[in-house]
């Protein structure tokens, strides 16, 4: 399985991800190529080799040749589901920009889809991340690790006015996923890790260094200088060890709840899975005396433990909540998107040393293509699966 680790030593910035992804291997023209698909005009792709600290990297600069609009969630939501892109990279690009849309609402403290985005929604800002999910497929990259972020220390100048850094958004993310984070060099004054940077590697990383045979590795360089090099690295190469195999360590939290209402277990699962659980769920079992119940339990990384717990305990009437380390061994997987005669439905296909094993539409994907046509769910989910070849 093929990897990158983003060794964040002096923090991460959009452009300095993607820059270290081509600085690894990814061909620039082909990036060029995927980012047409955006149908979003204006800007060039700027990409240079320099020394810093005596540190030879490459530096990317998006050159934007007009003026160009802020836009808000409901507009780049727009923009990412009528591009042209491989539908990994726009979910993950969705997600990317989701998080950064729900961590500006809560601190703006308006509805998701009226945020508007100002640095983070300006064409360079979309080309970088549209750019990192795009880099990692066409490198073939299955899984994203990262270091621990140094976040930088003092004030940010942003659209609202000066903010302290990290900016609001910037804590936010690193919280919502627990990301593990660094004092800053005291001789870093000033922002280390940019929102954009934060909502990708929330979006995209483990927080852990995994075992690995390195193949290459790119340096992508910040346009700032400081007293110390101003860059990271990508680290890419193949798994090595248990986690190869599809084994990891996992995390599975419970509760026994006798007096929560089916709409608060509803409520609960939907809280967890938001907030990064890989499942959840609710069984019924019976307690003391007879009761009839429910045991809530998700599945989950085990940096996500904390998180997902308080959850829990606000969410439900627990006083408490039981957690286990578990094994889990997963198989390969991938998305392919199947043309019906009703619509796109992408369907995810179960792979075993390479040869497909088994696979299953995408239900929103069937459900959104049956209200609009009138013609029943399983029909399109034949029709898929046959389009599919399972």
């Amino acid at each position: 399985m093929r990897v990158v680790y983003f060794d964040c030593f002096h923090g991460a910035a959009g452009d300095m991800l993607l820059a270290a992804l081509l600085d690894a291997g990814l061909e620039l023209a082909a990036l060029e190529r995927g980012l047409a698909g955006l149908n979003l005009g204006g800007y060039s792709l700027e990409l240079a080799r320099v020394q810093s600290h005596g540190v030879g990297g490459a530096r990317l600069r998006v050159r934007v040749d007009a003026d160009q609009p802020a836009r808000d969630w409901a507009q780049i939501r727009a923009l990412l589901e009528g591009a042209h892109i491989p539908e990994s990279v726009r979910a993950t690009a969705l997600g990317t920009f989701g998080r950064l849309a729900r961590a500006e609402a809560h601190i703006h403290g308006v509805p998701v889809d009226q945020v508007h985005f100002h640095e983070v929604g300006a064409v360079d800002s979309i080309v970088d991340t549209v750019g990192v999910c795009l880099g990692l497929e066409l490198l073939g990259v299955r899984k994203v690790y990262a270091s621990a972020l140094p976040l930088g220390r003092g004030w940010a100048r942003t659209q609202h006015g000066p903010l302290p850094v990290p900016a609001p958004a910037t804590l936010a993310l690193l919280a919502e996923v627990s990301a593990p984070i660094i004092p800053a060099p005291p001789d870093s004054e000033g922002e280390l890790l940019t929102p954009t940077a934060a909502a990708l590697l929330a979006e995209l990383a483990s927080f852990s260094q995994p075992a690995m045979r390195v193949q290459r590795v790119g340096y992508g360089l910040g346009a700032k200088e400081f007293a110390r090099l101003n860059g990271l690295r990508a680290w890419v190469g193949e798994l090595d060890g248990v986690e190869a195999s599809g084994q990891e360590e996992l995390a599975e939290l419970r509760c026994n709840l006798d007096d929560a209402s089916g709409e608060a277990l509803a409520y609960a699962i939907e809280r967890l899975l938001a907030a990064g659980a890989l499942d959840a769920w609710a069984a019924p079992l019976v307690m003391k005396k007879g009761r009839p119940a429910y045991q809530l339990a998700c599945l989950a990384r085990p940096s996500d433990i904390a998180p997902l717990a308080a959850i829990i305990l606000r969410e439900t009437p627990s006083l408490g909540v039981r957690w286990s380390l578990v094994a889990r061994r997963t198989a390969d997987r991938d998305s392919v998107p199947v043309e019906t005669p009703w619509g796109t439905v992408r369907v995810k296909r179960k792979l075993i040393a390479g040869a497909v094993a088994g696979g299953a539409p995408e239900y929103e994907d069937c459900a959104a293509l049956a209200r609009a046509s009138g013609v029943p769910l399983a029909e399109i989910y034949r029709a898929a699966l046959r389009g599919a070849d399972l």
